[in-house]
Protein backbone atom coordinates (compact mmCIF):
# COMPACT_ATOMS: atom_id res chain seq x y z
CA UNK A 1 0.00 0.00 0.00
CA UNK A 2 1.14 3.70 -0.99
CA UNK A 3 -0.12 6.80 0.77
CA UNK A 4 -3.23 8.29 -0.14
CA UNK A 5 -3.46 11.77 -1.37
CA UNK A 6 -6.57 13.53 0.43
CA UNK A 7 -7.38 14.89 -2.81
CA UNK A 8 -8.02 11.61 -4.46
CA UNK A 9 -10.28 10.38 -2.05
CA UNK A 10 -12.38 13.73 -1.94
CA UNK A 11 -12.47 13.47 -6.12
CA UNK A 12 -13.64 9.61 -5.66
CA UNK A 13 -16.13 10.83 -2.73
CA UNK A 14 -17.23 13.75 -4.62
CA UNK A 15 -17.95 11.10 -8.07
CA UNK A 16 -20.69 9.91 -6.38
CA UNK A 17 -22.14 12.74 -4.72
CA UNK A 18 -22.28 13.86 -0.79
CA UNK A 19 -24.31 15.49 2.20
CA UNK A 20 -23.62 18.62 2.93
CA UNK A 21 -22.07 17.14 6.39
CA UNK A 22 -20.38 14.61 4.94
CA UNK A 23 -18.76 17.14 2.39
CA UNK A 24 -17.69 19.40 4.98
CA UNK A 25 -16.32 16.62 7.33
CA UNK A 26 -14.11 15.42 3.88
CA UNK A 27 -12.82 19.26 3.49
CA UNK A 28 -12.06 19.52 6.86
CA UNK A 29 -9.74 15.86 5.96
CA UNK A 30 -8.48 17.51 3.34
CA UNK A 31 -6.93 20.82 5.26
CA UNK A 32 -5.52 18.36 7.68
CA UNK A 33 -4.18 15.97 5.38
CA UNK A 34 -2.63 19.57 3.76
CA UNK A 35 -0.97 20.46 6.78
CA UNK A 36 0.48 17.00 7.84
CA UNK A 37 2.13 17.09 4.27
CA UNK A 38 3.26 21.05 4.63
CA UNK A 39 4.60 19.84 8.54
CA UNK A 40 6.71 17.15 6.58
CA UNK A 41 8.57 19.55 4.27
CA UNK A 42 11.12 20.24 7.20
CA UNK A 43 12.03 16.47 7.47
CA UNK A 44 14.62 17.40 4.79
CA UNK A 45 16.80 19.53 7.22
CA UNK A 46 16.63 16.80 9.55
CA UNK A 47 19.95 15.30 8.89
CA UNK A 48 23.38 15.07 10.38
CA UNK A 49 25.59 18.31 9.55
CA UNK A 50 29.73 17.41 9.48
CA UNK A 51 32.50 19.69 10.28
CA UNK A 52 35.43 19.28 8.65
CA UNK A 53 38.20 22.04 8.18
CA UNK A 54 40.33 21.08 4.78
CA UNK A 55 36.47 20.40 2.94
CA UNK A 56 34.81 24.03 4.46
CA UNK A 57 38.42 25.90 3.55
CA UNK A 58 37.70 24.29 0.12
CA UNK A 59 34.24 25.44 -0.12
CA UNK A 60 34.98 29.05 1.08
CA UNK A 61 37.95 28.96 -1.41
CA UNK A 62 35.08 27.83 -4.23
CA UNK A 63 31.78 30.03 -2.94
CA UNK A 64 33.48 33.53 -1.40
CA UNK A 65 34.70 35.11 -4.98
CA UNK A 66 30.47 34.33 -5.93
CA UNK A 67 29.37 35.91 -3.17
CA UNK A 68 31.77 39.17 -3.44
CA UNK A 69 31.18 39.83 -6.76
CA UNK A 70 27.48 39.43 -5.93
CA UNK A 71 27.84 42.58 -3.26
CA UNK A 72 27.18 40.30 -0.62
CA UNK A 73 29.52 39.92 2.71
CA UNK A 74 31.19 36.27 3.06
CA UNK A 75 30.80 36.25 6.57
CA UNK A 76 27.36 36.36 6.84
CA UNK A 77 26.47 33.41 4.36
CA UNK A 78 26.55 30.59 6.20
CA UNK A 79 28.04 27.15 4.82
CA UNK A 80 26.91 23.75 5.71
CA UNK A 81 27.74 20.52 4.79
CA UNK A 82 25.41 17.71 4.78
CA UNK A 83 26.72 13.86 5.42
CA UNK A 84 24.20 12.50 2.73
CA UNK A 85 24.95 10.24 -0.29
CA UNK A 86 22.67 11.85 -2.42
CA UNK A 87 22.93 15.08 -4.49
CA UNK A 88 22.06 17.92 -3.63
CA UNK A 89 22.70 21.71 -2.96
CA UNK A 90 19.86 24.39 -1.37
CA UNK A 91 19.48 27.81 0.09
CA UNK A 92 17.49 27.96 3.21
CA UNK A 93 17.62 29.92 6.60
CA UNK A 94 17.83 33.07 4.93
CA UNK A 95 21.24 33.27 3.54
CA UNK A 96 22.78 29.48 4.06
CA UNK A 97 24.05 27.11 1.41
CA UNK A 98 23.61 23.68 2.66
CA UNK A 99 25.50 21.02 0.14
CA UNK A 100 25.43 17.04 0.42
CA UNK A 101 28.47 15.19 0.64
CA UNK A 102 27.30 13.41 -2.91
CA UNK A 103 27.19 16.42 -4.71
CA UNK A 104 31.01 16.74 -4.09
CA UNK A 105 31.45 12.94 -4.53
CA UNK A 106 29.86 12.96 -7.84
CA UNK A 107 31.49 16.26 -9.23
CA UNK A 108 34.33 15.39 -11.75
CA UNK A 109 35.49 18.72 -11.54
CA UNK A 110 36.11 21.59 -9.58
CA UNK A 111 34.27 23.43 -12.11
CA UNK A 112 30.92 21.67 -11.86
CA UNK A 113 30.77 22.36 -7.90
CA UNK A 114 31.73 26.12 -8.59
CA UNK A 115 29.14 26.13 -10.84
CA UNK A 116 26.73 24.88 -8.31
CA UNK A 117 27.84 27.33 -5.68
CA UNK A 118 27.52 30.32 -8.15
CA UNK A 119 23.66 29.01 -9.26
CA UNK A 120 22.76 28.80 -5.13
CA UNK A 121 24.12 32.02 -4.43
CA UNK A 122 22.46 33.21 -7.67
CA UNK A 123 19.32 32.23 -5.41
CA UNK A 124 20.60 34.55 -2.66
CA UNK A 125 21.27 37.82 -4.88
CA UNK A 126 17.89 37.55 -6.00
CA UNK A 127 16.22 36.94 -2.74
CA UNK A 128 14.62 33.89 -4.19
CA UNK A 129 13.82 32.43 -0.92
CA UNK A 130 12.13 35.56 0.68
CA UNK A 131 10.05 35.63 -2.47
CA UNK A 132 9.21 31.82 -2.23
CA UNK A 133 6.21 32.23 0.33
CA UNK A 134 4.83 35.15 -1.67
CA UNK A 135 4.63 32.59 -5.03
CA UNK A 136 3.01 29.68 -2.55
CA UNK A 137 0.89 32.58 -1.34
CA UNK A 138 -0.34 33.38 -5.14
CA UNK A 139 -0.39 29.96 -6.19
CA UNK A 140 -2.59 28.84 -3.30
CA UNK A 141 -5.45 31.00 -4.76
CA UNK A 142 -6.79 29.04 -7.56
CA UNK A 143 -6.32 25.88 -5.74
CA UNK A 144 -8.44 27.15 -2.95
CA UNK A 145 -10.91 28.76 -5.40
CA UNK A 146 -11.39 25.91 -7.34
CA UNK A 147 -11.91 23.52 -4.20
CA UNK A 148 -14.37 25.79 -3.18
CA UNK A 149 -16.24 25.46 -6.04
CA UNK A 150 -15.73 22.04 -6.01
CA UNK A 151 -17.26 21.47 -2.50
CA UNK A 152 -20.31 23.86 -3.96
CA UNK A 153 -21.04 21.63 -6.68
CA UNK A 154 -21.05 18.69 -4.38
CA UNK A 155 -23.46 20.53 -1.72
CA UNK A 156 -25.67 21.44 -4.64
CA UNK A 157 -25.75 17.32 -5.86
CA UNK A 158 -23.38 17.66 -9.23
CA UNK A 159 -20.98 14.76 -7.98
CA UNK A 160 -19.38 14.76 -11.12
CA UNK A 161 -18.35 18.38 -11.41
CA UNK A 162 -17.11 18.49 -8.43
CA UNK A 163 -14.56 15.57 -8.08
CA UNK A 164 -13.36 16.97 -11.65
CA UNK A 165 -12.89 20.48 -9.71
CA UNK A 166 -11.22 19.08 -6.87
CA UNK A 167 -8.75 16.90 -8.93
CA UNK A 168 -7.88 19.77 -10.78
CA UNK A 169 -7.34 22.10 -7.90
CA UNK A 170 -4.02 20.70 -7.18
CA UNK A 171 -2.96 21.08 -10.44
CA UNK A 172 -3.71 24.79 -10.90
CA UNK A 173 -1.76 26.06 -8.07
CA UNK A 174 1.11 23.79 -9.16
CA UNK A 175 1.03 24.98 -12.61
CA UNK A 176 0.93 28.68 -11.34
CA UNK A 177 3.70 27.82 -9.05
CA UNK A 178 6.12 26.08 -10.94
CA UNK A 179 5.84 28.91 -13.60
CA UNK A 180 7.95 30.88 -10.55
CA UNK A 181 10.05 28.25 -10.06
CA UNK A 182 11.34 28.40 -13.47
CA UNK A 183 12.19 32.05 -13.39
CA UNK A 184 14.10 31.60 -10.45
CA UNK A 185 15.67 28.68 -11.69
CA UNK A 186 16.40 30.77 -14.87
CA UNK A 187 17.48 34.19 -13.52
CA UNK A 188 19.72 31.87 -10.68
CA UNK A 189 21.59 30.37 -13.78
CA UNK A 190 21.94 33.99 -15.69
CA UNK A 191 23.44 35.57 -12.70
CA UNK A 192 25.73 32.11 -11.93
CA UNK A 193 27.18 32.90 -15.53
CA UNK A 194 27.37 36.51 -14.57
CA UNK A 195 29.03 35.65 -11.27
CA UNK A 196 31.76 32.48 -13.15
CA UNK A 197 32.71 35.20 -15.77
CA UNK A 198 33.54 38.37 -13.33
CA UNK A 199 36.08 35.95 -11.34
CA UNK A 200 37.45 34.22 -14.34
CA UNK A 201 36.05 30.90 -13.86
CA UNK A 202 34.84 29.12 -16.87
CA UNK A 203 30.64 28.46 -16.67
CA UNK A 204 31.00 25.13 -18.74
CA UNK A 205 31.49 23.57 -15.27
CA UNK A 206 27.74 24.57 -14.55
CA UNK A 207 26.22 23.27 -17.67
CA UNK A 208 28.13 19.69 -17.46
CA UNK A 209 26.50 19.23 -14.32
CA UNK A 210 23.46 19.52 -15.73
CA UNK A 211 24.29 17.39 -18.66
CA UNK A 212 25.38 14.82 -16.89
CA UNK A 213 22.35 14.43 -14.61
CA UNK A 214 20.06 15.52 -17.68
CA UNK A 215 18.41 12.05 -17.20
CA UNK A 216 16.89 12.29 -13.85
CA UNK A 217 14.02 14.53 -15.95
CA UNK A 218 13.27 11.03 -16.89
CA UNK A 219 12.48 9.52 -13.52
CA UNK A 220 9.76 9.79 -10.98
CA UNK A 221 9.85 12.54 -8.43
CA UNK A 222 10.39 9.98 -5.98
CA UNK A 223 13.12 8.65 -7.91
CA UNK A 224 15.25 11.34 -8.74
CA UNK A 225 18.19 13.39 -6.74
CA UNK A 226 17.00 15.74 -4.26
CA UNK A 227 18.70 18.40 -6.10
CA UNK A 228 16.93 17.88 -9.73
CA UNK A 229 13.60 17.78 -7.54
CA UNK A 230 13.89 21.30 -6.48
CA UNK A 231 16.05 22.72 -9.38
CA UNK A 232 13.78 20.90 -12.17
CA UNK A 233 15.06 21.30 -15.58
CA UNK A 234 13.65 22.40 -19.02
CA UNK A 235 14.88 21.96 -22.17
CA UNK A 236 14.70 25.67 -22.58
CA UNK A 237 16.72 26.58 -19.29
CA UNK A 238 19.04 24.47 -20.75
CA UNK A 239 19.56 26.03 -23.92
CA UNK A 240 19.84 29.25 -22.57
CA UNK A 241 22.16 28.03 -19.95
CA UNK A 242 24.09 26.32 -23.20
CA UNK A 243 23.64 29.57 -25.27
CA UNK A 244 25.46 31.88 -22.21
CA UNK A 245 28.30 29.54 -21.42
CA UNK A 246 29.05 29.62 -25.13
CA UNK A 247 29.02 33.75 -25.11
CA UNK A 248 31.30 33.26 -22.05
CA UNK A 249 35.16 34.05 -22.55
CA UNK A 250 36.72 32.05 -20.56
CA UNK A 251 34.50 28.73 -21.57
CA UNK A 252 37.16 26.90 -22.48
CA UNK A 253 39.27 27.52 -19.49
CA UNK A 254 40.08 24.51 -17.42
CA UNK A 255 40.73 23.95 -14.05
CA UNK A 256 44.18 24.09 -12.61
CA UNK A 257 45.89 20.81 -11.75
CA UNK A 258 46.47 21.66 -8.45
CA UNK A 259 42.61 22.60 -7.57
CA UNK A 260 41.98 19.23 -9.53
CA UNK A 261 44.16 17.32 -7.17
CA UNK A 262 42.80 19.29 -4.18
CA UNK A 263 39.02 17.80 -4.89
CA UNK A 264 40.29 14.48 -5.32
CA UNK A 265 42.00 14.37 -2.10
CA UNK A 266 38.88 15.43 -0.64
CA UNK A 267 36.62 13.05 -2.38
CA UNK A 268 38.87 10.37 -0.52
CA UNK A 269 38.55 11.74 2.55
CA UNK A 270 35.11 11.83 2.24
CA UNK A 271 34.51 7.95 0.62
CA UNK A 272 36.97 6.90 3.25
CA UNK A 273 34.79 8.10 6.24
CA UNK A 274 31.37 7.89 4.80
CA UNK A 275 31.90 4.42 2.99
CA UNK A 276 32.29 1.07 4.49
CA UNK A 277 35.71 0.07 4.50
CA UNK A 278 35.22 -2.95 1.77
CA UNK A 279 33.75 -0.30 -0.47
CA UNK A 280 36.94 1.94 0.46
CA UNK A 281 39.39 -0.47 -0.87
CA UNK A 282 37.82 -1.72 -4.07
CA UNK A 283 37.54 1.79 -5.21
CA UNK A 284 40.96 2.58 -3.62
CA UNK A 285 42.77 -0.64 -3.88
CA UNK A 286 46.52 -1.32 -2.65
CA UNK A 287 47.82 -0.86 -6.13
CA UNK A 288 47.07 1.98 -6.21
CA UNK A 289 49.82 4.72 -4.29
CA UNK A 290 48.66 7.88 -5.35
CA UNK A 291 47.77 10.42 -2.22
CA UNK A 292 44.65 10.02 -2.52
CA UNK A 293 44.05 6.66 -2.57
CA UNK A 294 46.49 6.33 0.24
CA UNK A 295 44.46 8.85 2.65
CA UNK A 296 41.11 7.34 1.74
CA UNK A 297 42.43 3.85 2.94
CA UNK A 298 44.66 5.18 6.26
CA UNK A 299 40.76 5.96 7.09
CA UNK A 300 38.80 2.80 6.18
CA UNK A 301 42.06 0.86 7.72
CA UNK A 302 41.07 2.73 11.06
CA UNK A 303 37.64 2.00 11.08
CA UNK A 304 38.48 -1.33 10.14
CA UNK A 305 40.33 -1.90 12.71
CA UNK A 306 43.41 -2.39 11.33
CA UNK A 307 44.96 0.47 13.16
CA UNK A 308 49.10 -0.56 12.42
CA UNK A 309 48.13 -0.27 8.59
CA UNK A 310 46.37 2.82 9.45
CA UNK A 311 49.39 4.05 11.38
CA UNK A 312 51.71 3.02 8.17
CA UNK A 313 49.50 4.83 5.30
CA UNK A 314 48.85 7.84 7.23
CA UNK A 315 52.63 8.11 8.40
CA UNK A 316 53.79 7.76 4.47
CA UNK A 317 51.35 10.70 3.63
CA UNK A 318 53.02 13.34 6.68
CA UNK A 319 56.40 12.10 5.39
CA UNK A 320 55.80 13.61 1.84
CA UNK A 321 53.75 16.54 3.06
CA UNK A 322 55.06 17.40 6.27
CA UNK A 323 53.60 20.84 6.33
CA UNK A 324 50.45 19.64 5.33
CA UNK A 325 47.76 20.28 9.07
CA UNK A 326 44.98 17.65 8.13
CA UNK A 327 47.51 14.68 7.95
CA UNK A 328 48.32 15.56 11.04
CA UNK A 329 44.54 16.28 12.79
CA UNK A 330 43.52 12.83 11.21
CA UNK A 331 46.59 11.00 13.00
CA UNK A 332 45.45 12.84 15.75
CA UNK A 333 41.82 11.74 15.80
CA UNK A 334 43.09 8.19 14.72
CA UNK A 335 44.85 7.43 18.48
CA UNK A 336 42.44 9.98 20.09
CA UNK A 337 39.20 7.93 18.93
CA UNK A 338 41.47 4.24 19.69
CA UNK A 339 41.89 5.60 23.44
CA UNK A 340 45.39 7.31 23.06
CA UNK A 341 44.59 10.31 24.12
CA UNK A 342 47.60 11.43 25.18
CA UNK A 343 49.83 10.51 22.53
CA UNK A 344 47.10 12.20 19.93
CA UNK A 345 48.41 15.92 21.69
CA UNK A 346 51.90 16.32 19.71
CA UNK A 347 50.13 15.46 16.28
CA UNK A 348 47.17 17.66 17.54
CA UNK A 349 49.82 20.15 18.71
CA UNK A 350 51.17 20.01 15.72
CA UNK A 351 47.72 20.84 13.07
CA UNK A 352 47.47 23.96 15.25
CA UNK A 353 51.09 24.88 14.67
CA UNK A 354 50.35 24.44 10.72
CA UNK A 355 47.39 26.53 10.90
CA UNK A 356 46.62 28.09 13.99
CA UNK A 357 43.44 30.18 12.87
CA UNK A 358 41.47 27.12 12.75
CA UNK A 359 39.05 26.63 15.12
CA UNK A 360 37.93 23.01 15.23
CA UNK A 361 41.98 22.08 14.98
CA UNK A 362 42.24 23.71 18.68
CA UNK A 363 39.15 22.47 19.57
CA UNK A 364 40.22 18.82 18.77
CA UNK A 365 43.99 19.59 20.93
CA UNK A 366 41.90 21.27 23.97
CA UNK A 367 39.75 17.66 23.86
CA UNK A 368 42.60 15.86 23.68
CA UNK A 369 44.35 17.48 26.51
CA UNK A 370 40.74 17.18 28.30
CA UNK A 371 41.06 13.21 27.75
CA UNK A 372 44.49 13.11 29.00
CA UNK A 373 43.32 13.35 32.35
CA UNK A 374 46.58 15.13 33.62
CA UNK A 375 45.96 18.27 34.77
CA UNK A 376 48.84 19.92 33.54
CA UNK A 377 47.29 20.10 30.43
CA UNK A 378 44.07 22.27 31.28
CA UNK A 379 45.62 25.78 31.11
CA UNK A 380 46.64 25.02 27.65
CA UNK A 381 43.39 23.30 26.87
CA UNK A 382 41.35 26.41 27.66
CA UNK A 383 43.49 28.57 26.18
CA UNK A 384 43.01 27.08 22.88
CA UNK A 385 38.96 26.86 23.84
CA UNK A 386 39.28 30.33 24.25
CA UNK A 387 40.98 31.30 20.71
CA UNK A 388 38.71 28.79 18.95
CA UNK A 389 35.18 31.04 20.74
CA UNK A 390 36.47 33.81 19.32
CA UNK A 391 36.44 32.65 16.11
CA UNK A 392 33.24 30.85 16.89
CA UNK A 393 31.14 32.20 19.18
CA UNK A 394 28.34 29.63 18.56
CA UNK A 395 30.22 26.70 18.61
CA UNK A 396 28.33 24.30 21.67
CA UNK A 397 30.57 21.82 21.06
CA UNK A 398 33.73 23.95 22.06
CA UNK A 399 31.36 25.31 25.17
CA UNK A 400 30.63 22.22 26.30
CA UNK A 401 34.59 21.25 26.41
CA UNK A 402 35.18 24.72 27.95
CA UNK A 403 32.75 23.38 30.84
CA UNK A 404 34.43 20.55 31.97
CA UNK A 405 37.69 22.27 31.93
CA UNK A 406 36.21 25.10 34.51
CA UNK A 407 34.51 21.88 36.14
CA UNK A 408 38.10 19.88 36.56
CA UNK A 409 39.36 23.21 37.90
CA UNK A 410 36.68 23.80 40.67
CA UNK A 411 35.34 26.45 39.29
CA UNK A 412 31.38 25.49 39.43
CA UNK A 413 30.28 29.34 38.36
CA UNK A 414 31.89 29.48 34.89
CA UNK A 415 31.49 25.44 34.15
CA UNK A 416 27.77 26.81 34.55
CA UNK A 417 27.86 29.51 32.72
CA UNK A 418 29.57 27.37 29.66
CA UNK A 419 26.68 25.37 29.80
CA UNK A 420 24.58 28.67 29.45
CA UNK A 421 26.26 29.15 26.61
CA UNK A 422 26.76 25.68 25.00
CA UNK A 423 22.54 25.78 25.58
CA UNK A 424 21.63 29.00 23.72
CA UNK A 425 24.14 28.23 20.94
CA UNK A 426 22.03 25.06 20.28
CA UNK A 427 18.21 27.10 20.42
CA UNK A 428 17.54 25.86 23.97
CA UNK A 429 16.40 29.58 26.01
CA UNK A 430 14.59 27.33 28.92
CA UNK A 431 18.30 25.20 29.54
CA UNK A 432 20.45 28.66 29.36
CA UNK A 433 18.06 30.26 31.18
CA UNK A 434 18.46 27.70 34.30
CA UNK A 435 22.22 27.87 34.09
CA UNK A 436 22.58 31.36 33.86
CA UNK A 437 20.24 31.91 36.85
CA UNK A 438 22.59 28.92 38.77
CA UNK A 439 25.80 30.75 37.61
CA UNK A 440 25.33 34.64 38.18
CA UNK A 441 25.08 34.34 42.18
CA UNK A 442 28.28 32.85 42.31
CA UNK A 443 30.47 34.93 40.13
CA UNK A 444 31.39 38.38 41.24
CA UNK A 445 29.39 41.54 40.04
CA UNK A 446 30.62 43.86 37.52
CA UNK A 447 33.05 41.17 36.05
CA UNK A 448 33.03 40.08 32.18
CA UNK A 449 31.12 37.02 33.34
CA UNK A 450 28.55 38.15 35.51
CA UNK A 451 27.66 40.63 32.96
CA UNK A 452 27.35 37.90 30.20
CA UNK A 453 25.52 35.47 32.80
CA UNK A 454 23.09 38.63 33.35
CA UNK A 455 22.82 39.34 28.80
CA UNK A 456 21.92 35.21 28.32
CA UNK A 457 19.57 35.27 31.02
CA UNK A 458 17.81 38.41 29.31
CA UNK A 459 18.06 36.99 25.57
CA UNK A 460 16.92 33.85 26.88
CA UNK A 461 13.78 34.82 28.52
CA UNK A 462 13.01 37.08 26.11
CA UNK A 463 13.34 34.31 23.29
CA UNK A 464 10.53 32.24 21.92
CA UNK A 465 10.86 28.43 22.40
CA UNK A 466 12.55 27.43 19.07
CA UNK A 467 13.44 23.69 17.67
CA UNK A 468 16.44 21.90 17.96
CA UNK A 469 18.88 22.55 15.84
CA UNK A 470 20.51 20.02 13.45
CA UNK A 471 22.85 17.83 14.94
CA UNK A 472 26.60 18.75 14.12
CA UNK A 473 29.79 16.36 13.92
CA UNK A 474 32.83 16.14 12.40
CA UNK A 475 34.07 13.21 9.88
CA UNK A 476 34.74 10.61 11.82
CA UNK A 477 33.49 12.16 15.82
CA UNK A 478 29.63 12.84 16.89
CA UNK A 479 29.34 15.78 19.04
Amino acid sequence: MGLVHPLHVLGSLFSGGCSKDICMRALIALFTGLLTILASSGSALAQSLIRDTEIEIMLRDYTDPFLRVAGLEPTDVGLFIIADPSINAFVTGGQNIYMHTGTILEASDPLQIKGVLAHETGHISGAHLARTGEAMNQAAIPMFATLGLGVLAAIAGEGGAAGALMASSQQFGALQFFTYTRTQESAADQAAVRFLEETGTSAAGLMEFFERFRYQEAFSPARRFPYFRTHPLSSARVASLREAVARSPYADQPESPEEIARLERVQAKIYGFMAEPGHVFYRYPESDQSLPARYARSVAYYHDARMDEAREEIESLIEEEPDNPFFFELYGQMLFESGHAEESIQYHQRSVDLMPQAPLLRINLAMSMIAADDDMYLEDAQQHLRVALDIEPDNSFAWYQLSIVHERNGDTARAQLAIAEQSYALGDSGRAMQFASRARPQLEPGTPDWYRASELLAVAQASLPSGGQQRQRRLGFTE
